[in-house]
Parts: C-alpha cells; structure tokens; sequence
C-alpha cells in the first residue's frame, strides 16, 4: 500500500505538458506567425485533432478494456451531439435568423413615435 502511494503519474504529467504545449503553439501561431490565414486555420486544426486524442488516449484511458465498447460508443454518439449542434448553428447563423417576427415594422413604428416625441 505504501508503494501504491508514491507511484507517479508519468503518463498524465506528460499529457498534461503536451496539452500544455500545444495551446502556446496554437496561441503563438495565431498571434505571432506569419502564415497566410488559410494555413493558420490548417495548423490549429490539425493541433486541434492531435490534442483531442492526447486528452482520450492519456487521460480518458479510451484504450483500457472492461466496459466492452462503451467508450467508443459514447465517442460515437458524442460526434452526432457535436454534428447537429454545429450544423444547427451555421444554419441559424448563415440565413440571419433574428428576434423580430413582426416583419420589422413595428421597430420602425417605434423608432418613428420616439422621434416624433423629441421634436414636439
């Protein structure tokens, strides 16, 4: 038991300096670089994606076998959550979706007693 309380965590303390590293690695390419955008977009991607799997391969133990195929099932079904959140926001975002469903007269109806108050 005494041996089990010392025993270092070597894998979480290198997964943690990756993690660590990559982030300023990112930070730094997008502040500092002097890369076209498009090739800014492509090196935080793809430390984006070697992140991920540095977080499930050395801290989520998504390698570890008891639950059967729990973990790749959650991923799974993770990926569709992630997909229709991201697909409904470019939808709301791309065709301009706003609170006014009057049709945008009554603002301006508003907009026209305000003023009409200030100049009376």
């Amino acid at each position: 038991m005494a041996n089990q309380s010392k025993k270092i965590p070597y894998q979480h303390i290198i997964g943690f300096i990756l993690s660590i590293t990559l982030t300023l690695l990112a930070a730094w390419t997008a502040i500092r670089s002097n890369l076209p955008v498009m090739w800014i977009i492509i090196a935080i991607l793809a430390m984006a994606v070697i992140q991920a799997a540095i977080q499930l391969f050395m801290f989520m133990h998504i390698t570890e076998r008891g639950a059967g195929n729990a973990p790749w099932n959650m991923m799974f079904h993770g990926a569709v959550v992630a997909v229709i959140l991201v697909a409904g926001s470019l939808f709301t975002m791309s065709f301009g979706f706003s609170h006014d469903h009057g049709g945008g007269s009554h603002g301006q109806h508003q907009q026209e007693q305000h003023e009409q108050q200030h100049d009376n």
